[in-house]
Order: C-alpha cells, then structure tokens, then sequence
C-alpha cells in the first residue's frame, strides 16, 4: 500500500470514527487516543492486515493523518494507541523469534523488573559551525547522533548542539506467568515506554509485581561485546498501549447471573460444609484444616487505627505433621484456586526471591533497579510456601515484616521504598524427626524461629495414626474417586465462583463486631488467662486474641453479612481450641501452654522444673561451696520429685545458666 493512499484511507476511517473524540481529547489536553483495531478491520481489511504487518509505518501516518482531520491540532503529537489487537497476534515470551521484528505482537506477562522515569531525547537542533545553518535530527539510537553533514555548506563536522526535546521513557523486564510455565524456567523481555505511557496511572500499573498485556512492535538492538557490535541481537518491545491483565479479586467481572448465585450460596445454612467440600476434593477429610483455609480465603478486615497503627486482615496458616498427610497436595490446589496465587517450596526459596530485592542492570534499564519477589507479586492475594522449614534461617527472617507489617522495605543502592505485601500466607512444614510427636514442643520439632510462628493465627498437626475404620474411608474414597466415581471429586462451588464469590464478599462486605460475639471471644480469651498463673503455662496470649477477631470478621464475610454475629465467634472458638490442643498440650497436667505453641526455649513446665534445680543448687552450695558435685545434684533433685533432671541441667548447661569449671562438677554464675 503506498503512502498517498495509506494516509487517505486513515484520514476517512478518522473522520468516520473520531473526529469528535479527537477534538475532545485535544480540548481536554490529551496526549493519545486509543483506536479500537477490531473497528479498523471492519472498515477495510488490508488496512488492517498493513498495520499489523508495518505498525511504524501505519502509526507514524495516522499521527499525520489526524493533523489532516479539522480539530485545531498544533504542533505537539496526537499519539495513537492500538487496543483489541486479534487473539492471533498474542504470543508466547519463549516463542518470540526474528520473524516477529517490526511486527505488532501482543506480549503477556508479570513485570519482575522497572527502572526510574527519566528524561530522553527525541530530536536534536544543531547549528552548523561554518554557514550558521540550523539542522534537525531525530534521535532513534541509544546514543545521540550528529548530523552526517549540513544540507547547505555540505559541513561533515564542527556542529553546535542548539536545543533538544525531550520526553519521558521507562525500561520494564516483563516475565511469562506462572500459570502458563509450570515445569519451565518463565522467560523474560524487555519493554521500553515512553511518553504518555509513563503517566502516574500508568506507572503504578507498570510496577513490580502487576500483570499487564502489552501491544507493541518488537525492535532489535545491537548487542556490545568490548565495544564492538556483536552478530548477536538483543531485542525489547517498544509499547504502543499497556493494559492490565490482573487475575485479581477487584478486576474480575461478576454479572448478574453470578451475583444471584454467589447470594444465594451465602444464604445457604450450609455454606460452610459446601466450602470444605469444594476445598480440595480429593482430600479425604481435613474438616478442620478446610474450615480454616476457607476463612484464609475471605480473610478479616484490615484497620488502622487513629494513632496510625494498622492492624493486618489477612490470615496465616501452618500445617506441620507426617509425611502422606496430603500437606503439599492441599497447598497445591489452594494457589491454583485463588487469584494470583502462588506456590513456592522449601530450598528453592531465599529472601530475594520472596520479598524483593536490588539489581544492577545499566545496560537497558540504567542501573540500580527494583525486583519483586512472590510476595510482592501474590500482593492483594495468597501464598502458599511448602517445606517452609528448609528456608535458611536467614531468608526467614525476611518474613518478619511482611506477614505482620505487610509490607516490604528495602534500603539497598541507591534505592529506598516500601512495597505493599498484603499476602496471607499458607505454611507446611515437616518435623525433623520424620513424624509429629504431640509430646515435645513444637520448637524442638520444626527449625522455624519463634518468633515466626507467632505471626500464624492458626496452626495444625497433621497426623498419620493408624486406624482401620478411616483407613478403609480413605482408601475407598482414593479408589472411588480416581476410577469408580469421578464425580465423587468435583467440586460443589467451582474454582471460578469460588473466585468471584470471595471478590464479591471483599468488595462489598465489610462486617462490624457485635458486642455479643465480642463478649464471646471476650470471654473465651480471659477465662484462659485466668488458669494462667505464676506456676502455670499461660494458655493464650492477646496475638490469639486478635487472631480470633480477623477469624471472626471472615466468617461473617462468608455469609457476607455486615455483623461478626455470636455464631461466628463460636465458630472460630472452636477452630482456636483445636488449633491450641494439636501443639499447646501440656502432657504431664493436660493444660494448654501457649509456651509450646509458639516455639518458646522454654515452656511453663521446664520453667518450673529450673526453679526447683535452682533451689536444690542453692541449698548443695551451702554444703560445698561454689564447686558441687553434678551426682549430689542429681541425687537431691530426684528427692525433690524431678524426673529426669539430668535433662534440666543440660539445658541449663547450653544456655549459660551453669558452667562446669572440671569434669563432674557444677558452678553457679
């Protein structure tokens, strides 16, 4: 198609479509326009198939042809933006090749990588040094370039740069999603933005972690090997139009028909066994685990208080126990059924990669720029992290902040920010010694710091006991479910309501404390502190407390009314107390120590115990002096009615309560 005829079908398919939304937006002070291309094929087929297939050519003459078009255009650019591109055109980051250069393509993917919005040149005035004439050059390449020679004098040097115009560009790293790579390393690309595509709107849209579709035209760049030109292409899509594509709970569109459903689901008396049951099917039992997931899901209500406190919503769980207690398998299928989910495993985990971190890149992205890691990525949504106690201990550190800050703070290069992470976590681990045992506290079973595990608001031990009743459950419901009765395992809520469902509740339910649910949970909370003492565990602690408030406020989403009703905080009471006995079980007094819960050195039992050794050291050092025989003080503790206090001392030992000046022998510090 030649360049007369081009600019003259463009100019009637303008007019035609819009000439008024031209004049608006030039009225408005407007910088673009978006062309619907799906209009374009409509109008004329090989103007549509030309643009595809040479979009420089095609843009650069439509931004022409709007000047043709009478809306008091002046000097400055109307930029034309393509939308609707044909499914067609979309492809794969792995798949893209040198067939698609100077083509419009379609690219999807989460932004990993963004550098800073700075400054560009897009054309030079120089002044020639010989005649004085005045030279323009458009800048195209990564580095300005002179005039080859002046159109007067035919000067080829000594030019005198006069002025420039600049606007304003942006370098992103796109990578392909999680979704579309499973069992691939995810690709990446980079993108290049400019002008209005780096609007405050559009730069909140383009930042690390957002899933957006970008339209552009793929260019080549020469690649630099010890400053020579490589044979080697690197290559970027210059973006023509950004839009998002979030898989999110406040982007998904919910029609009528959706909404009859997702209200008449919570009215349902028996909402919440349908939602245990849709909760990974194949699973025979969990009941408890379920519940609580399916609390995860619609998550508490997020507060900040007057004095600026801010108080998080979202809802942590840990799942320690056995191998073959399904613990993987369950997480697997939660990433997979809420939005923007993900689900990352043991080793292959470091902080970086869970929170964010800082890269050098001057190449294209100049240099010092910000990564986001999975839980930024998952922000607004879930993660769930198996073998979370193969973490090195120093990545789980990382956490600390993001699941009860919620947020993500880096101070690294030159680059200071704090990245929202509003991600419930789902946690599994396994205990060191292969199986749970319900007799030692958890601490001495799982390499995860106390201080972590107080941050989750519920925890369960999944157990494997032999027991022939369940187990012939179990195994008719493996075999039914795999061969005989398939339906046995299909969902009664699927994945895409379920979805919509919890975007419905988000968006529109936000339900208050009653003060008969709060006398509840009031209640439940001080009648355990009351058994707690000097001499016995403490039962809970105010981090159950409000654990059970953002449980509370969930189960009222579910049946998305606007009161934390009595039930609900029943409800939860009953889910805390399972949670407590499964880890706080004292086993010699059958109380509950919070102490063993969350992973404390020492419980209210060996607190207890100390104080007794302590006192019998104290009476044996009278006799002996600072020097005591370790067999008198065994010999008297078990008097006292210590059992196994050889235990206590070696705890004392490692702890630096006691020394031993020579073999055999105790000192006091």
């Amino acid at each position: 198609m030649d360049r007369i005829n081009l600019i003259e079908k463009l100019t009637e398919f303008l007019n035609e479509f819009y000439k008024n939304e031209l004049i608006t937006n030039i009225n408005e002070g407007k910088k673009s326009i978006l062309l619907d291309f799906s209009l374009i094929d409509k109008f004329d087929i090989e103007l549509a198939d030309y643009i595809l297939e040479n979009p420089d050519d095609a843009i650069e003459v439509a931004e022409e042809a709007v000047k043709q078009i009478e809306t008091g255009l002046s000097e400055s650019k109307i930029r034309i933006r393509l939308i609707n591109i044909p499914e067609t055109r979309e492809v794969r980051i792995r798949n893209v090749r040198a067939k698609h250069i100077g083509k419009l393509i379609v690219l999807n993917g989460q932004v990993r990588r963004a550098s800073d919005i700075r400054p560009e040149v897009s054309e030079s005035i120089f002044q020639c040094g010989n005649c004085g004439n005045k030279i323009r050059v458009i800048q195209k390449e990564k580095t300005i370039s002179n005039p080859s020679e002046c159109d007067s004098c035919d000067n080829r040097r000594n030019f005198k740069l006069l002025n420039q115009k600049l606007y304003d560009a942006r370098w992103l790293v796109i990578e392909e999603l999680y979704e579309a790579t499973t069992g691939e390393r995810p690709l990446n690309i980079k993108i290049y933005l400019k002008e209005d595509l780096t609007t405050p709107k559009i730069q909140n849209l383009t930042d690390p972690g957002n899933r957006i579709k970008v339209i552009g035209v793929l260019k080549e760049l020469p690649r630099k090997v010890k400053n020579l030109n490589s044979r080697q292409m690197d290559i970027f899509l210059e973006a023509n139009y950004v839009e998002s594509t979030e898989d999110n709970y406040e982007d998904l569109e919910i029609t009528p028909e959706n909404e009859q459903e997702i209200l008449k689901l919570a009215n349902d008396p028996k909402i919440y066994e349908k939602l245990i049951s849709s909760i990974a099917p194949a699973l025979y039992g969990l009941e408890e685990v379920k519940e609580a997931l399916s609390l995860q899901f619609f998550s508490g209500i997020s507060k900040t208080l007057i004095d600026g406190t801010r108080i998080r919503g979202d809802i942590h769980i840990l799942l320690v126990g056995d191998p073959s207690t399904a613990k993987s398998a369950t997480m697997k299928v939660i990433s997979n059924i809420v939005s923007r989910g993900r689900y990352v495993s043991g080793k292959g985990v470091s902080a970086a990669g869970l929170t964010a971190t800082v890269t050098k890149d001057e190449e294209l992205l100049g240099g010092w720029v910000l990564e986001a890691g999975a839980l930024v990525m998952c922000n607004g949504s879930m993660i769930a992290i198996d073998e979370f106690e193969k973490i090195d201990q120093q990545d789980q550190i990382a956490l600390h902040e993001a699941m009860e800050q919620q947020t993500i703070s880096i101070a690294k290069a030159s680059i200071v920010a704090t990245l929202p992470a509003n991600t419930a976590v789902l946690a599994g681990a396994n205990p060191k010694l292969g199986r749970f045992d319900p007799y030692l506290p958890i601490k001495e079973q799982i390499n995860i710091p106390e201080t972590l595990l107080t941050r989750f608001d519920l925890k369960f031990a999944l157990r494997d006991i032999p027991n022939l009743d369940r187990d012939k459950k179990i195994a008719d419901h493996i075999m039914n479910s795999r061969f005989f009765s398939e339906n046995e395992i299909k969902p009664i809520i699927s994945a895409d309501i379920m979805k919509k469902y919890i975007s419905y509740a988000k968006k529109n339910c936000n339900p208050k404390m009653t003060r008969e649910a709060a006398n509840e949970i009031r209640d439940f909370y001080l009648n355990l502190r009351e058994k707690s003492g000097e001499d016995s565990p403490i039962a809970i602690t105010p981090r159950q407390y409000e654990a059970l408030i953002r449980l509370s406020e969930a189960s009222a989403k579910i049946q998305l009314k606007q009161q934390v009703r009595k039930e609900d905080a029943l409800r939860v009471i009953n889910l805390m107390k399972a949670s407590l006995r499964m880890f706080g079980l004292e086993p010699e007094t059958g109380e509950i120590d919070i102490d063993r819960v969350e992973g404390a050195r020492t419980t209210a039992k060996q607190r207890s115990k100390i104080r007794i050794l302590n006192d019998v050291i104290d009476e044996l050092e009278k006799k002996y002096g600072k020097d005591i025989p370790v067999d008198e003080i065994l010999k008297q503790s078990r008097l006292e009615g210590l059992d196994k206090p050889e235990d206590i001392l070696r705890k004392m030992l490692n702890e630096g309560f006691l020394f031993s000046p020579r073999q055999g022998y105790i000192n006091k510090l």
